[in-house]
């Protein structure tokens, strides 16, 4: 089973910017659609961004144009670059496939406040 790392979490201040990091241990990024998703507490994970193998992205509406996902395959990488943070984006980032996620990661902390 390919392991997922997510790196690149940190406190940051309204209106700041961090670039979150996916390391795949296994060739996923060039098969499977892939996503970033979150979970603040008390709530459920959400899917804020995904890219296809063809390099299609969506976004949800609480992150476009704000966000912006993309991907390395050759490194085995994909990145979330969050930029304008809000309060409300304070959660923990995690990345898996879109479609049938499993093995979830650690994921990474982002903390929005000034």
């Amino acid at each position: 089973q390919v392991q997922l790392v997510e790196s690149g979490g940190g406190l940051v201040q309204p209106g700041g910017s961090l670039r979150l990091s996916c390391a795949a241990s296994g060739n996923i990024f060039s098969i499977y659609t892939m996503g970033w998703y979150r979970q603040a507490p008390g709530k459920q994970r959400e899917l804020v961004a995904a890219i296809t193998n063809g390099g299609s992205t969506n976004y949800a509406d609480s992150v476009k144009g704000r966000f912006t996902i993309s991907r390395d395959n050759a490194r085995n990488t994909m990145y979330l670059q969050m930029n304008s943070l809000k309060p409300e984006d304070t959660a923990v980032y995690y990345c898996n496939k879109k479609t049938s996620p499993k093995g979830w990661g650690q994921g990474t902390q982002v903390t929005v406040s000034s």
